[in-house]
């Protein structure tokens, strides 16, 4: 199955597929408002800033799959980023990304970019950049900021 086969859910619960974003550079990250790494949207939103126009998407994906981090709805989650860091890069529904439950998606990520203990994603702002193909090019730890990212995206695009 091709990354562009898989189902997303859009906070407004509208299905799209991966393919909506088919030929341009991604970064799809598990996100959550109540996290120690919460202030990384505002890196991520500059890097969608920076290089929407040239070819980047960013998907964000909330997740309260770790320590209750993001424990409202969809629309709750995508409120507080917008209000508070100024996103409007795609979030998408609250989704799990680890387990017997995890999304496909997700999956399909962590089985291309294992993680280096464990193909399980570890916390939240797990970060997945993907060429204008679809496939993952590399997996960043939470802790990686999006500024230490700027090269590998610079080098995927045109």
């Amino acid at each position: 199955m091709s990354l562009y086969d898989f189902s997303i859910e859009t906070v407004k619960g509208e299905n799209k597929t991966v393919n909506d974003y088919k030929a341009k550079a991604m970064i799809v990250v598990n996100t959550a408002s109540k996290c120690g790494f919460t202030p990384q949207f505002d890196g991520l939103q500059e890097l969608y800033n920076k290089y929407k126009d040239e070819g980047l998407e960013i998907l964000g994906f909330p997740c309260n799959q770790f320590m209750n981090q993001e424990p409202g709805s969809s629309d709750e989650a995508e409120e507080y980023c917008r209000l508070n860091y100024g996103v409007n890069f795609p979030m998408f529904a609250k989704t799990e990304v680890r387990g017997k439950n995890a999304h496909p998606l997700f999956q399909h990520l962590t089985k291309e970019a294992p993680g280096v203990i464990s193909d399980q994603i570890k916390w939240n702002f797990t970060k997945f950049l993907i060429d204008e193909n679809g496939n993952v090019v590399k997996r960043y730890a939470p802790k990686t900021e999006p500024k230490e990212i700027e090269n590998d995206i610079k080098a995927l695009l045109p």
